[in-house]
């Protein structure tokens, strides 16, 4: 059993919660400025103003400071986190709406607590598996509204089939990212990711010969994703599972989709249904439950 200081992880849930706030405003930034830019195109601008956020967070570091052992950590996560995932995110999301978007990244949480719990050795206690249970309750209910048959149908739109395969990679991206948030500084790992899964997207987009299409009245929207919606919260999320774990960070991440349906509200909109606001209410308590628990994380020998 490893043991975590209160204070260490009071840092943790912060950044956890913080970065739920900023990446449940992705999908409401991004639709409209998908509407003229190619989604592998706007996967590039957005993974490279990433690495750009993190250049003041990293001053103090010198060098790459990654050793030779740790280079397929980082190309793992940058293959699976910052190049196929955003692909097929921003792919989906041109297609779908910003707020089937929201919701069904909650699978993300599935995907990554699933994967967590499987294959690499992490383990609740028992009022954190109730409340993985209560928050993963939620995602269903708000995912489905209950209504099984028509999710069932729903979910063979192309789009809304991109978003959930997206999910599936960035959560295998989080599992190893706690691994490479220990042995490398985690504001060298965002520039990492963001500048290698940037760099890699547009030299594709550039190949395929696809304009770049932002208008001047979209730059500040692609500014908020790329510098704040990816890369503080990128920085923010890595924080977090360093300090509290995979699953715990998971379980307060999975909020992002109360915020993205708030902003999907706010700015374009789309109303959530009852089910929602009683499948946001499941998962709070699961949320508190968790912090609750205590600031231990067992691990399976």
């Amino acid at each position: 059993m490893v043991k975590l200081d209160s204070r260490s992880a009071r840092i943790g849930y912060a950044s956890a919660t913080l970065c739920a706030v900023l990446v449940g405003s992705i999908s409401t930034a991004s639709k409209p400025v998908l509407v003229n830019t190619n989604p592998l195109m706007y996967g590039a601008l957005v993974y490279l103003l990433a690495a750009l956020s993190s250049v003041p967070l990293s001053y103090k570091v010198r060098g790459l400071q990654v050793r030779r052992g740790d280079w397929p950590l980082v190309l793992a996560i940058t293959v699976s986190g910052s190049i196929l995932a955003p692909s097929l995110f921003f792919t989906g999301l041109e297609k779908t709406t910003a707020s089937d978007t929201a919701i069904l990244s909650n699978s993300e949480t599935i995907f990554t607590v699933l994967f967590a719990l499987l294959f690499f050795k992490e383990k609740l206690r028992a009022r954190g598996y109730l409340a993985t249970l209560l928050v993963l309750t939620g995602v269903v209910i708000v995912t489905t509204n209950l209504q099984f048959s028509g999710f069932l149908f729903d979910i063979k739109k192309e789009g809304n089939v991109l978003i959930i395969l997206s999910m599936a990679l960035w959560a295998l991206d989080n599992n190893i990212s706690k691994i490479a948030s220990q042995r490398i500084d985690i504001s060298r790992l965002v520039q990492l990711k963001g500048l290698i899964g940037g760099a890699t997207l547009l030299i594709f987009a550039l190949i395929l010969k696809i304009p770049i299409g932002i208008t001047p009245i979209e730059i500040p929207n692609l500014l908020l994703v790329g510098l704040v919606g990816f890369g503080i919260a990128l920085y923010l999320f890595l924080h977090s599972l360093s300090r509290i774990g995979t699953v715990r960070t998971m379980l307060i991440y999975s909020t992002g989709t109360v915020f993205g349906l708030l902003f999907a509200f706010m700015f374009l909109h789309e109303k959530p249904g009852w089910y929602q606001v009683a499948a946001i209410a499941l998962m709070l308590t699961g949320i508190y439950l968790v912090t609750r628990e205590g600031h231990a994380m067992e691990k399976i020998p």
